[in-house]
């Protein structure tokens, strides 16, 4: 799964590197927790990358009510193209949502044991690429869009920690992904473990687990010992 990540630019980088030609305006951010409005690069009419602010928690366009968000804020690989709220999206509406990078929580022994959380970053470029899908839901004048990550099994870093991670494309997929032409057999291709090479990771502060924490703290080396 994917409930916390990290976007904090800077903002000459994120346009350089996702190749869009102006970015809406976002504070840093060190805890985003799903329900909040987030960076999302989608393929414009004419092929161009955009970016838009939408909101972590994707609404179905035939949802009845956009609480049903709460519950979808990650979207499972491997029945991304089958499960009624993501089917449509997956075929034709897929975005890329950036991040410095994400947290993710390992157990402990013991049935009192705090999780220990763990950041994870790129190693050798400034940014994920996480594989997202987007959708527009209500009146056509007051529209509500919204996204969600795709995960998939964890890769050889991240199975101490956690057994799933968010889908993480290369640079090298990203226009197969935001085109709609591609067909649906090969954007599932896509959808695989990053290599374990591409990424680092480290136990960070008990401090990002409440999710009104915030700053460049919270991705710090913990201490050995937190209390």
């Amino acid at each position: 799964m994917c409930g916390r990540y990290v976007l904090y630019g800077p903002e000459a980088t994120l346009i350089e590197n996702f190749e869009v030609r102006e970015l809406p305006r976002l504070a840093p951010r060190y805890n985003i927790a799903p329900a909040a409005d987030i960076l999302v690069v989608l393929r414009g009419a004419s092929s161009e990358r955009i970016a838009r602010v939408m909101r972590w928690g994707l609404v179905p366009a035939w949802a009845k009510d956009p609480a049903i968000g709460a519950r979808l804020n990650n979207a499972r690989a491997e029945t991304v193209d089958a499960k009624p709220a993501f089917r449509s999206a997956f075929r034709s509406r897929r975005c890329l949502i950036p991040a410095n990078g994400f947290y993710e929580w390992q157990a402990s022994a013991g049935p009192k044991a705090r999780k220990q959380p763990w950041y994870v970053s790129p190693a050798g470029a400034p940014f994920f690429a996480f594989a997202g899908l987007m959708e527009r839901w209500g009146p056509r004048e007051a529209p509500l869009y919204t996204a969600c990550i795709v995960t998939t099994e964890a890769n050889a870093l991240m199975a101490p920690i956690h057994d799933r991670m968010p889908v993480i494309l290369a640079r090298a997929a990203w226009n197969a992904w935001l085109d709609p032409a591609t067909p649906a057999a090969d954007a599932k291709a896509l959808l695989r473990p990053a290599p374990a090479a591409a990424m680092r990771a480290w136990p960070v502060s008990l401090a990002v687990s409440n999710a009104r924490n915030e700053g460049a703290q919270l991705i710090e080396p913990a201490p050995a010992a937190q209390p």
